[in-house]
């Protein structure tokens, strides 16, 4: 390919990149939550002093992204038995029945319909509803940064980021060590998910697009 060529076809792999070429947003794409990068980590206070820390994962999930349309849906599944602190005897503490009771439920979700899209088509936030120890109740996930990418790799597009959000867990009765045990929990997600729907791409990879947020 010449020079000029190579400079015209430059902007469509970046357009293929974030989603945009000419069919890309047109109708809903598919995504698949990559395990190897989808997490959610847990901080609640410990006796007013240190803040304790865990993780679940890797998520499960799949996600219905149009941009275009600014609409999306996404349905995570989280392993609560995967809980890891570090400290084998506080892992099994929180998988008891008064705390994360994951013999009774070794699955929560997190299901949203409801998304808040930045100017430049970015999600800024996920309005959905947690199902944790049988019971639901609405979570609203912000985004600290959302972008889409081609990976190099798999030659497929690839989009996530960075998700906050907070809970307080006596509201699913989990009620153990309170008032020592902090109750308003903060979650960090990190997400990305990889195209489904689409065939892998043959041209090469642009970097990682910028944060919408």
């Amino acid at each position: 390919m010449t020079r000029t060529g190579r400079a015209m076809a430059w902007p469509l792999v970046l357009a293929a990149g974030w989603g945009i070429g000419a069919d890309a947003g047109a109708q809903p794409q598919s995504y698949q939550l990559d395990p190897t990068h989808s997490f959610v980590t847990f901080e609640v206070l410990h006796f007013g002093t240190s803040t304790l820390r865990g993780r679940f994962g890797p998520l499960q999930g799949l996600v219905s992204l149009n941009r275009a349309a600014r609409s999306a849906r996404v349905q995570v599944t989280i392993e609560t038995a995967a809980v890891s602190t570090g400290v084998p005897v506080l892992d099994a503490r929180l998988r008891q029945a008064d705390l994360l009771a994951s013999a009774a439920h070794p699955q929560a979700w997190f299901v949203a319909e409801r998304f808040d899209f930045d100017e430049r088509g970015g999600i800024a936030a996920a309005r959905g509803e947690l199902t944790l120890r049988g019971r639901s109740a609405p979570l609203t996930l912000q985004a600290e940064r959302f972008g889409c990418y081609l990976n190099p790799l798999l030659r497929r597009q690839v989009c996530g980021g960075d998700f906050t959000a907070e809970l307080l867990r006596s509201e699913w009765d989990m009620s153990y060590g309170l008032p020592f045990i902090g109750d308003a929990v903060r979650l960090r997600v990190q997400v990305e998910a990889i195209q489904q729907d689409a065939a892998p791409a043959d041209a090469p990879a642009p970097a990682a697009s910028p944060a919408t947020r």
